[in-house]
């Protein structure tokens, strides 16, 4: 199918495209395109202005330090896969976005456009959820800080105002010694998750648990934090019997059906999802070790 007429604009700037939005109706910015151009051929959306904002080269860069890493809104996901700073600091960035498509859809989408898209079974806003990362969005005010929970703010809806673009994601880099476990289920890879799980765990020398985050992907309307979970978790050694508590407690998250399976289908597979992240995360011979 041909998308629908659209008026096309591809501004320099930041501002030009900020103002565009803000003097047009029904306007889309177009970021990586691998979501919105499927959404437009198949006439799902029929913007009247489309803003393509592949231009602002000033968006895509990635920056490591030690109290902060921030990441520009159109900075293309395959580049985030392969940093190595990021990897060295935030390495489930890796092992999620290899489960983001295929390579080619990576190698245009943009962690921006994903965050604006947020299709609740989708890698990136997990993420930003599980970091309490800060989405840094840029309107006709100036530029806002917007926890990604609140930025969350329903079914594929991004808490940001029409004429505003998302320019930033930034979150604080766990302790060197993290570990964490990131796992989903598709029917067919590069499929949108059935259910996801990530997870980020501290302990301390005695390997006690000191600071745990969990999010689920996909059963709900929204990603979601997993906070009886974390409470369950912190405190101990993370043996069976704590993981089998976190795992059940997933009855507490919000979970719906669709065509792809029933609620109890998804919370199983959830629930799975969950216990292999977990034991990826938590000590063993073969986990995977931050740094």
């Amino acid at each position: 199918m041909k998308p629908p007429p659209f008026e096309y604009f591809c501004p320099a700037t930041l501002d030009e495209a900020i103002g565009l939005l803000s003097e047009r109706e029904n306007a889309k910015v177009l970021a990586g395109g691998q979501s919105l151009m499927a959404m437009l051929n198949l006439r799902y959306v029929f913007p009247d202005v489309l803003v393509d904002i592949n231009n602002l080269h000033d968006l895509a860069s990635i920056d490591v330090t030690a109290e902060r890493i921030r990441i520009g809104a159109m900075t293309r996901q395959r580049k985030i896969e392969v940093d190595a700073a990021l990897f060295a600091r935030a390495p489930i960035f890796r092992s999620a976005l290899k489960l983001v498509g295929h390579r080619q859809t990576r190698n245009r989408g943009t962690i921006g456009g994903s965050l604006c898209h947020l299709d609740p079974a989708s890698e990136l806003p997990l993420l930003a959820l599980l970091l309490d990362a800060v989405v840094e969005a840029a309107g006709p005010s100036g530029r806002r800080r917007i926890p990604a929970r609140d930025f969350i703010a329903g079914f594929m809806m991004p808490g940001i105002a029409a004429d505003e673009i998302v320019t930033a994601i930034e979150f604080s880099p766990w302790a060197d010694t993290h570990t964490f476990g990131f796992n989903e289920f598709a029917r067919r890879h590069g499929d949108f998750a059935i259910a996801s799980s990530a997870v980020h765990i501290e302990r301390d020398s005695s390997l006690v648990i000191q600071r745990a985050a969990i999010a689920i992907g996909g059963i709900g309307s929204v990603p979601q934090r997993h906070f009886a979970g974390e409470k369950l978790l912190v405190g101990t050694s993370g043996d069976a019997g704590a993981i089998a508590a976190v795992v059940e407690a997933c009855d507490q998250l919000e979970v719906i059906g669709d065509f792809h399976g029933g609620p109890e289908y998804r919370l199983s597979v959830a629930r799975t999802m969950l216990r292999r992240s977990l034991h990826s995360a938590l000590p063993g011979p073969n986990r995977p070790v931050a740094a």
